[in-house]
């Protein structure tokens, strides 16, 4: 089994396969990371915060996380970098440490894509739904829809429903997509909103 050395991001939020994260970095280390990941077009992981915060001395990742590659970058203010991160694979940490810089590093293990999977009939109503959410979002919509996929359905009610982080964790570990979708359908279905 192999084994990917990547430097690790850990935030306050969750990032699917799939999705879009905009960034603003301003620490030296992450400012250092970024240019490295731009400069070699190498990706970095995104890591939910298990204990720690985002600024100052370096946060204890969460085991599961997701690979981000930068897609676009600008910086309209000295020192600030706006980035926006596309989201890719899942991984699992294996093991992670932080440099003198405080940057956290990842020994990391890529987790299988979710096998492409149909929308289980019983849960139409959620790409009717979602269909309006993306249309809604007119130029944050998410690139590449991909309505006929279970998993990328999934996720995406994942990025915009109201639900804590360690839900979206739980969700974003899962390996069957259709259980996701039938616990994103009785979420919504609580909240009457299919």
């Amino acid at each position: 089994m192999s084994f990917l050395t990547v430097p690790l991001f850990p935030l306050q939020t969750v990032l699917y396969p799939g999705g879009a994260l905009p960034l603003k970095i301003f620490e030296q280390r992450y400012m250092d990371m970024a240019k490295a990941c731009i400069r070699d077009e190498t990706p970095f992981g995104v890591c939910l915060i298990a204990r720690g915060g985002e600024v100052g001395a370096a946060a204890e990742p969460q085991p599961v996380g997701t690979l981000a590659r930068i897609a676009t970058w600008d910086m309209e203010q000295l020192g600030v970098l706006q980035v926006v991160a596309h989201g890719g694979v899942r991984f699992r940490i294996r093991r992670h440490w932080a440099d003198a810089a405080g940057l956290v590093h990842g020994e990391i293990r890529l987790l299988p894509d979710l096998a492409a999977e149909a929308v289980p009939a019983d849960c139409a109503g959620l790409v009717t739904l979602l269909r309006a959410i993306v249309a809604d979002l007119g130029a944050a919509a998410p690139p590449a829809p991909r309505f006929d996929d279970a998993a990328w359905v999934g996720h995406r009610f994942c990025e915009v429903l109201p639900i804590p982080n360690t839900a979206r964790q739980m969700l974003l570990e899962l390996d069957d997509p259709a259980a996701l979708l039938a616990i994103v359908r009785k979420y919504l279905a609580q909240k009457k909103l299919v």
